[in-house]
């Protein structure tokens, strides 16, 4: 057996993701998922992960988030058979939109999704790939609630514990879901 497919799926993204110093500015240390995706089976094992984790969750549509959030989110609403509705900065979505501005730890910003995206009652399910302070996943469920659809739970890959964004997302859904934690 390799070694590959004995380790579990927490250990093998941690093995894969790459630390950047010094990215986007100096002082930060970014996490790099895109060695993930040079891995395929990797790739389906993550997929599988999260989807158990909400196997038994309403999940009618996946949100993710610009752009990370797309790579796993899409994959994510393949496997439950349900849309994927992309959420992205402001100006970058053809057609008519919502939106929802925040504050960022460097300065505010602007999301959007069509204004048909989401229907009233529908169950969403928010994935992106890091959890830092939860500005942008919080965001995203505002953007939902404006449309009258209810978060269901959130899925990342990575959560930054130390930055503690979990406990903004607990108004939204108690189905916070990281793969993988640094404190």
């Amino acid at each position: 057996m390799t070694e590959a497919l004995t380790m579990s799926v927490e250990e093998r993204l941690k093995r894969a993701i790459r630390d950047v110093k010094d990215f986007p500015k100096p002082g930060i240390l970014f996490k790099d998922i895109t060695p993930i995706l040079l891995d395929h089976s990797l790739c389906l094992e993550v997929t599988d992960a999260l989807f158990q984790k909400f196997i038994e969750r309403p999940v009618e549509a996946v949100v993710g988030v610009e752009s990370r959030g797309f790579l796993f989110g899409m994959m994510l609403a393949q496997k439950f058979e349900v849309p994927f509705i992309p959420v992205r900065k402001q100006g970058r979505l053809p057609y008519e939109t919502v939106s929802h501005s925040y504050d960022l730890e460097y300065g505010s910003a602007t999301i959007e999704m069509h204004k048909d995206a989401v229907k009233a009652g529908q169950n969403i399910l928010i994935h992106d790939d890091l959890l830092a302070t939860g500005g942008t996943a919080g965001a995203t469920a505002e953007l939902i609630k404006k449309q009258g659809g209810l978060v269901t739970g959130f899925s990342f890959l990575i959560e930054l514990e130390f930055l503690k964004g979990r406990h903004q997302l607990k108004k939204y859904s108690d189905q916070i879901i990281a793969l993988i934690k640094y404190s």
